[in-house]
């Protein structure tokens, strides 16, 4: 059934409101800190684990991926309501913080990109596929016949 995703959610939800709340205060913030996006995480992590243990119905499937398409309105919404002038103006960590999140995720794209292009090398593609790749990529010779495998 599709409560039983929204259940899910609704689980996680709490329990990253919460982790996000204790993370707060050992931060010395009173803010909760990352409450949605431990969420998030939790909620994909629930999702593996019981597509794992092939429990996940089709109604829980429907009622975490209409959650999962909300994840960003949500965020803007919820990140609409920070103070984000009053953060910068309590001291420079923020941008500290700032450009060094995103330095790092820079940092971590080619790192990515590689991880990628070395599993691309190890598939071995059938000559159907390579010809309708050569066909999509408009590098077909017409005078080469496909070969059957």
């Amino acid at each position: 059934m599709t409560i039983f995703g929204v259940a899910l959610l609704a689980i996680c939800t709490l329990i990253g409101v919460f982790l996000g709340d204790v993370l707060g205060l050992l931060l010395g913030v009173k803010a909760n800190v990352g409450g949605v996006g431990l969420a998030m995480m939790l909620l994909m992590a629930a999702r593996v684990w019981l597509l794992q243990r092939g429990t996940l119905s089709h109604g829980i499937k429907l009622g975490v991926e209409f959650w999962a398409t909300m994840y960003i309105p949500i965020v803007v919404a919820m990140a609409a309501q920070q103070n984000v002038v009053a953060a910068v103006r309590g001291g420079p960590m923020v941008l500290i913080t700032a450009v060094l999140a995103t330095g790092l995720c820079f940092a971590t794209l080619p790192l990515i990109g590689r991880i990628g292009r070395d599993r691309q090398h190890e598939i071995e593609v059938e000559p159907v596929l390579e010809h309708g790749g050569q066909v999509i990529g408009g590098a077909l010779q017409t005078d080469t016949p496909l070969k059957e495998a």
